[in-house]
């Protein structure tokens, strides 16, 4: 292996350094987008619950913000259900918007390495074939070791970048298309906390203000209840 790596040349230095922080940022991202790091099925109902109590504690709210990258955004309505629905709204996306960029962390740096790994294996290849000619040029094509030297250098860089772009493109297109699918539940979920903390904003008062059923209206100031039974008379007549 060791012999193989050398036989590449100086390029196969950097394409190995790329190889090996790609892994890093993929096992890191293996580990930071699980289920039940980003979006728990028990944050939401929590968050749910909350939003249609009456009574809402700060410290409940702190533990939902710390369990989760979504409750961290559910956190965020909770905290702004009794201001205007668009301003909930608004501090839900700001939060939000900083949740994705938690989500993406380091997915750049794997972009840059898909791209970068296969030009630096075009460049090993350019300087394998300079070597060849230089070869050439010097003791002219009678020695085919020196040859075979070069154009060894030039296919082992090839391959090297390649393969640590090919590997590195399915990982990355992998973890974007599960952050997309955590971005559109988190949307989802965050829709309905601010509905259902509206729909409780409109209820509470509607009961505050409401009579008990069964009570009687109460008569006007000045005025008798009339007994069950009288009959009022009747415009014009006489009473006896």
């Amino acid at each position: 292996m060791f012999e193989l790596i050398q036989s590449g040349g100086i390029m196969m230095f950097p394409i190995i350094l790329s190889s090996i922080l790609a892994v890093a940022i993929i096992i890191e991202r293996f580990l930071a987008l699980q289920v039940r790091k980003v979006v728990p099925q028990d944050d939401v109902e929590r968050a749910r619950k909350l939003a249609s109590s009456t009574k809402l504690a700060d410290a409940q709210v702190d533990e939902l913000r710390n369990s989760s990258l979504l409750g961290r955004v559910l956190a965020t309505g909770l905290e702004s259900r009794e201001l205007p629905r668009h301003i909930m709204k608004e501090n839900v996306e700001e939060a939000g918007r900083h949740v994705v960029q938690e989500l993406e962390r380091y997915l750049p740096a794997l972009g840059t390495i898909v791209t970068i790994s296969p030009m630096m294996g075009l460049l090993g290849t350019v300087l394998g074939m300079i070597g060849v000619f230089s070869a050439i040029n010097t003791a002219g094509v009678g020695n085919p070791q020196q040859m075979a030297g070069g154009i060894s250098e030039a296919l082992i860089t090839t391959v090297a970048g390649l393969l640590v772009a090919i590997i590195t493109l399915v990982f990355e297109r992998y973890f974007k298309s599960k952050v997309d699918s955590y971005v559109a539940t988190m949307e989802r979920e965050a829709m309905r906390l601010i509905e259902i903390a509206n729909s409780s904003r409109k209820v509470l008062p509607a009961a505050a203000g409401a009579r008990p059923a069964g009570a009687a209206a109460r008569p006007a100031a000045g005025t008798q209840p009339q007994r069950p039974g009288a009959l009022a008379p009747e415009r014009g007549g006489r009473v006896a």
